[in-house]
């Protein structure tokens, strides 16, 4: 049984993971952004205890310069 988790809306087979695995295999530049796990903001030093679960929607938000 494949487990999902919803990451900006879109299911990806990464249940399992940590948040910081997940985010070593994207482009994201961890630097620059902000993640919420189920409506609550994870904090940048919890990203490598923080294992993804079934069912889990997860929103990554990444700020951008401008002016």
């Amino acid at each position: 049984m494949i487990k999902l988790v919803k990451v900006n809306g879109e299911a990806c087979d990464i249940a399992g993971k940590t948040l910081a695995d997940y985010l070593a295999d994207t482009s994201y530049d961890p630097g620059r952004i902000a993640v919420e796990r189920n409506g609550d903001i994870v904090p940048k030093a919890q990203y490598g205890e923080t294992v993804l679960m079934d069912g889990d929607s997860i929103e990554v938000v990444s700020f951008v310069g401008g002016g």
